[in-house]
């Protein structure tokens, strides 16, 4: 950089070899005018009083004061205006008249700067004037950026910065300036100066400016103009006037526009504070007020990282809840506890004071924090204060670091932050209590449900499925102690691994779950990383990442029955004592129902578990089955896949371990001759990579792997997999080399998903027929297992229900009355599904013959009178008398109005009608069925059926949810099989409900033929 030296308005300046004083010529100016002024005044006064003393000669009195004052006044007034047409005259004489600098003549005096508020406007004026009057083509223009805190170039006509250099308020430029009342010229001949701009020299230097001219402002150094040396015109001293005073201009104008521009952004800073205050106030959801937060924080203040940091509720460490990187949202990095390690953060959040750096990770690493983000410079923080101690913070980044952040922009934060606070505070405060409340409830419907039911699979189901809820966990098991093992049992298990989980094994003395088992406490591990007690096999078997438990013991009288473990609280936070007590109080109660249920069903577990067992076999057996032609979906597959990938040649074929047999071929002449009775190799077609791959292959045939197809010159090979098992394949060949693009390679794929499944259904059909036999035989024969103990059990109740063996008291009456009645539902529910079993099967063995309808109902009322009477209802038979008699199975006929009518008299209130009734009709219920039937109802004025549960009532097992249906005891088999048996029959059957008014059943039998 050149030497350069510095001159106020009271120094000389060397311009082209001769000395100005710029400040003096203006005094010189205003001394001319009034020594001018004088001596007209004098003058005048002078020829005024000699004139009209001749006039009127001693008429007036001249020596009087008054009148001496009064002249002296009048021509005052009357040279005032010559006094300031002078002055304007002599100072455009010398080039520098205040009104040439604000009109715009046809000279080329300069424009006005002063009748505009707009920044933009005011700078392209003084640069078209610099450009018109002086010839300066190249200037820069540097102003105050409150925002930011620092001195930068402003935009040129084409919005361009003329430079990239900032000056901080701190700058020995900027306070050189800031001092100086006229203007600077950087040269060789004042050392001084350059010894005292020493740091600056290297951007000065880039700048390559000579001639600085200050803008000065109210409060501060507004900027100043920076004219280069290189380019322009010669500048004499009074043009160096001239543009000091424009300058002088700009800065009034520019400081007017800066308070209007000021007075603005409080506005707006105010109306922004004011819809946070309005947001935080009628929001009830944390996300939006988080939402509104950065929306409203950044129209203010710039940020490349905006992050908001809360305190736990349990105030056991900080959670980041909210984090934006760029302009997306990273819920990655939402709700995760920060680390223990002391960091700015950490800081802000404790001593309740904002912070503020302009180099985030330097910072940190100097004071010995811990950097929580990278690639952050200018940052900062502001608490958020809510009461004695601050909930959390709002911190905000850039990424460039040239950007800085101010204390103006602090303010602005912490203003916002303030308003925020509250409202946060009051969002929490309503969320945790209505998390209470919740809890309570919830914990309150499951008590009841667990007094309610002895099912105990439904049991543990509802015990786990209401304790993951209550805590808003990610996952639960629920581990039953096995007695003959001695080891816990993942008995139910929810969440993303469950089906991995359930029936594994675990030690007993294992684990976090082991030692709550053998100690009987309850446990809380919120980092099991840590925990020496840690068992990670589940964890590894799984993939499932376990950060936190809760385990509970289930005790009841001194016995551990189990434990109940929830995993991984949704949000992130931790357990807490209170969270433990509440499971405590849940688990105690569940556990004192575990063993009521084990104790009431012993029995029926064995039954139940079996049942569930053939359910889920039947409905893989129903999803599987859709088709057994084989031969004929390969071929529609093949056949699509030419059409779409337009091969020449393919195949599809079941994958075998010794090759591929070839369901359906196209485009081959005798190439697959030699296969039509044998497999095709699978190292001659590249079978054994695409196994190992399990995904789509693309081959190109050479010498060691020749195509099927002579003229091949591309392959592709989909597999065709069923679980994880590849079971056929599809090849396709083409001339050309490539088989297919991309997008057709997925329609193929997912083509060939389609075919795994009827290829599946091929293959396990028979097995799927032999499980079915044997599902059958192991229900007959646990159902005739389990009635002759049934029978003794009930045959010997009622002797003692008979007291024929001793008096019985009431309390034991009681006791054998919920035997026999366990003992009737037992039966009743062996029956059914040994009926249903021969069903499935079609070995139930139907002996038709010409049957009364009358006496098969007087059978029934007969058969259910008892418990009709019981509830006072009135059974009604309505037949006519030429009523012809049905073509039936006598028993099965009777099975099927025995169920109907006892389903009326269950689900009919005491009190209420049932009525049966028949007539003989064609038959237009089923037009493949016989001619003429005989249509029968059985209508009950009970409870109905509800319109959601319409549509299920035949399904199997299938119970209502309505409350009221809840409470009559049922398994779920009986409309199933009184459907089948109708149908068996030849008949149809059907129903018409309104809920809560009653329900009538329609069934038709066939007319027995004459």
């Amino acid at each position: 950089m050149s030497q350069s030296s510095a001159h106020s308005s009271s120094e000389s300046v060397s311009i082209n070899g001769r000395m100005v004083q710029p400040a003096r010529r203006g005094l010189k100016n205003r001394a001319a005018v009034l020594v001018l002024t004088g001596l007209l005044l004098a003058g005048g006064y002078a020829l005024l009083v000699s004139g009209l003393a001749l006039v009127f000669q001693n008429a007036l009195g001249w020596s009087s004061p008054w009148l001496s004052g009064l002249l002296f006044f009048v021509m005052a007034l009357a040279f005032f205006p010559l006094r300031n047409r002078l002055e304007e005259v002599f100072s455009s004489l010398k080039g520098n008249s205040p009104a040439g600098l604000i009109k715009k003549t046809e000279t080329g005096q300069a424009v006005s700067l002063l009748d505009t508020l707009d920044r933009r406007e005011i700078m392209t004026r003084l640069r078209r004037e610099l450009r018109e009057r002086f010839g300066i083509q190249r200037a820069h223009l540097f102003l105050y950026d409150l925002v930011s805190d620092v001195y930068q170039a402003a935009e040129d006509e084409n919005g361009q910065k003329t430079s990239d250099l900032v000056f901080q308020p701190s700058s020995p430029l900027v306070q050189k300036l800031n001092t100086t009342t006229g203007f600077l010229r950087l040269d060789e001949t004042n050392p001084a100066l350059t010894e005292e701009l020493r740091s600056e020299r290297t951007r000065l230097s880039l700048l390559g400016a000579g001639w600085f001219f200050p803008l000065p402002g109210n409060q501060r150094l507004l900027g100043w103009l920076a004219l280069q040396e290189q380019d322009q015109p010669t500048l004499t001293p009074s043009m160096l006037d001239e543009i000091n005073h424009l300058c002088r201009e700009a800065a009034l104008a520019l400081d007017r526009a800066q308070m209007v521009s000021e007075m603005e952004n409080s506005v707006r800073e105010m109306n922004i504070l004011t819809r946070v205050a309005q947001g935080v106030n009628v929001t009830i959801n944390l996300d939006d007020i988080f939402e509104l937060i950065y929306a409203q924080i950044t129209q203010l203040i710039p940020a490349d990282q905006f992050r908001l940091i809360l305190k736990s509720p349990q105030g056991d460490g900080l959670i980041q809840v909210f984090f934006i990187d760029g302009e997306e949202r990273v819920t990655e990095q939402e709700n995760v506890y920060l680390p223990a390690e002391p960091s700015l953060e950490s800081e802000v959040a404790a001593s309740g004071r904002g912070s503020i750096t302009d180099d985030y990770g330097r910072e940190a690493r100097q004071r010995g924090l811990l950097p929580l983000t990278e690639a952050v410079y200018a940052w900062m923080a502001a608490p958020l204060n809510a009461g004695a101690e601050p909930i959390g913070i709002i911190c905000l980044g850039r990424r460039d670091p040239a950007q800085r952040y101010s204390g103006e922009q602090l303010r602005i934060l912490q203003a916002l932050a303030d308003q925020a606070a509250g409202g946060i505070f009051k969002v929490r405060l309503l969320a945790e209590s209505e998390r209470r409340a919740r809890q309570l409830k919830t914990l309150n419907e499951v008590t009841r449900q667990l007094t309610s039911t002895l099912d105990p699979e439904r049991l543990l189901k509802n015990i786990l499925q209401s304790a993951v809820e209550i805590l808003n966990c990610e996952a639960g098991s629920l581990l039953m102690l096995d007695e003959h093992t001695n080891e816990l049992v993942f008995r139910v298990v929810l969440g993303p691994v469950a089906h991995e989980l359930e029936g594994q094994r675990m030690p007993a003395d294992k684990g976090v779950v082991g030692r709550s088992y053998q100690t009987r406490q309850p446990l809380i591990v919120n980092d099991v990383r840590s925990s020496k007690d840690w068992f990670s096999k589940p964890d590894k078997m799984t993939g499932f990442v376990t950060r936190s438990l809760l385990v509970v013991p289930l005790i009841v009288k001194d016995n551990v029955l189990g434990v109940i473990e929830v995993v991984n609280r949704k949000d992130g936070s931790n357990f807490n004592l209170d969270d433990q007590e509440l499971l405590i109080a849940f688990a105690s109660q569940a556990a004192v129902a575990i063993e009521n249920a084990r104790l009431y069903t012993l029995t029926d577990q064995a039954l139940a578990a079996k049942v569930e067992e053939l359910s889920v076999l039947q409905r893989i057996d129903r999803e599987l089955n859709t088709s057994l032609d084989v031969s004929r979906a390969m071929t529609i597959t093949l056949e699509w896949a030419m059409r779409q990938s337009r091969a020449d040649a393919g195949l599809v074929g079941v994958v075998l371990p010794e090759g591929v047999r070839v369901v359906a071929s196209q485009g081959y002449g005798d190439e697959l001759s030699v296969f039509e009775n044998d497999l095709i190799p699978a190292d001659r077609i590249g079978l054994g990579r695409m196994i190992e791959l399990r995904r789509a292959l693309r081959l190109y045939p050479a010498g060691d792997l020749p195509a099927l197809f002579a003229e091949a010159a591309s392959q592709v090979l989909i597999p065709i997999q069923r679980e994880q098992s590849v079971i056929g394949l599809l090849l396709l060949e083409s001339r050309q080399p490539e088989v297919c693009d991309e997008d057709t390679l997925e329609f193929l794929q997912r083509l060939g998903d389609h075919a795994a499944i009827a290829i599946a259904n091929a293959q396990l059909y028979s097995a799927v027929q032999s499980a079915n036999v044997a599902k059958s035989e192991f229900v007959s024969f646990v159902a005739h297992e389990l009635k002759n103990p049934m029978t003794s059990i009930k045959g010997y109740t009622e002797l003692l229900a008979a007291k024929a063996v001793g008096p019985v008291n009431d309390a034991q009456a009681n006791f054998l009355a919920v035997i026999r009645s366990n003992i009737d539902r037992m039966n009743t529910l062996v029956s059914d599904l040994n009926d249903l079993s021969k069903i499935e099967a079609g070995r139930l063995r139907l002996e038709f013959a010409p049957i009364h309808l009358l006496e098969a109902l007087q059978e029934v009322e007969r058969s259910t009178r008892r418990q009709i009477e019981e509830k006072h209802q009135t059974l009604t038979i309505n037949l006519p008398a030429d009523l012809p008699p049905v073509w039936a199975d006598r028993t099965r006929l009777v099975q099927v109005l025995v169920n109907l009518v006892s389903n009326a008299h269950k689900y009919t209130e005491p009190g209420g009608k049932i009525t049966v009734g028949a007539l003989r009709s064609k038959n237009e219920w089923d037009e493949q069925g016989p001619a003429e039937v005989v249509h029968v109802w059985v209508q009950d004025t009970g409870l109905g059926i509800a319109p959601e549960d319409q549509p299920k009532i035949f399904q199997k097992f299938f119970r209502s949810e309505d409350p009221k249906a809840r409470e009559v005891p049922g398994s779920g088999l009986g409309l199933n099989i009184t459907r089948s048996l109708v149908e068996m029959q030849g008949g149809q059957i059907w129903f018409e409900s309104e809920y809560r008014r009653g329900t009538t059943f329609h069934f038709t039998i066939p007319v027995a033929e004459q």
